[in-house]
C-alpha cells in the first residue's frame, strides 16, 4: 500500500482549477508564467545542490531530477498539441506514460540543468506562438482520448501555467529542505 501523502506536498499549489470565462488578463498571466518559468525553475536549482537532485519532492513522490525532466516532457507535448490544434480541425492527441517516460535513461542520468536549457528554448517558442494567435484560435480543440472530451487551448493554457507552477512548488519542497 502506498504511504499517505498530505495533500499539501501532492499538491503544494493546490489542484488545477479551470475557469471557461475567456478573459485576456487571465490569457497574459498564463503566458507570462509560462514564459518565466525556465528562469524561476533555474534560479530554484540553485538551491539545491547535485546531491539532492535524486530526493523525492515527497514520500513517493518524484525526484527533483525527474520533476525538472517531465517538465520539459510534458510541455514538448504541449506545444506540439498546441500546433497540432491551430493546423488541424479538432485532432486526437496521443497521451503518454509519463511514469514510464520518468524512468528512461535519459532521466535518469542527466542533470536537471539540461532541460532546463531545452525549456528555455522551447518555452521562447511557445511564448511566441501564443502571443501570435488570434482571440478566436483559443477556442481550437484538440481530442483527448483518455478524458474523452475536447479541451481547448484555453483550457491547455491555464493548465500548463498551473503545472509549471506546480512542479515549481515541487523542486522549492526540496530546495528549502521540506
Amino acid at each position: 500500500m502506498p504511504p499517505l501523502v498530505s495533500e499539501k506536498l501532492q499538491y503544494p499549489i493546490g489542484r488545477f482549477t479551470f475557469n471557461p470565462i475567456f478573459s485576456k488578463t487571465e490569457l497574459e498571466k498564463h503566458i507570462e508564467s509560462i514564459g518565466n518559468l525556465p528562469a524561476r525553475l533555474a534560479e530554484k536549482l540553485k538551491a539545491v545542490d547535485s546531491g539532492h537532485w535524486d530526493t523525492p519532492y515527497r514520500p513517493g513522490g518524484w525526484t527533483v531530477r525527474q520533476v525538472v525532466h517531465h517538465l520539459a516532457d510534458s510541455h514538448i507535448n504541449s506545444y506540439v498539441r498546441f500546433r497540432l490544434a491551430l493546423t488541424e480541425q479538432k485532432p486526437a492527441i496521443k497521451p503518454y506514460l509519463e511514469e514510464r517516460w520518468a524512468e528512461l535513461p535519459d532521466v535518469t542520468a542527466l542533470p536537471p540543468g539540461v532541460s532546463v536549457q531545452l525549456l528555455e528554448a522551447l518555452h521562447l517558442r511557445w511564448v511566441m506562438l501564443m502571443e501570435g494567435m488570434e482571440s478566436s484560435d483559443w477556442k481550437k480543440t484538440v481530442f483527448h482520448p483518455e478524458r474523452q472530451r475536447e479541451v481547448s487551448l484555453w483550457e491547455m493554457v491555464a493548465l500548463y501555467a498551473w503545472h509549471g507552477e506546480h512542479h515549481l512548488a515541487h523542486v522549492g519542497l526540496v530546495a528549502e529542505g521540506l
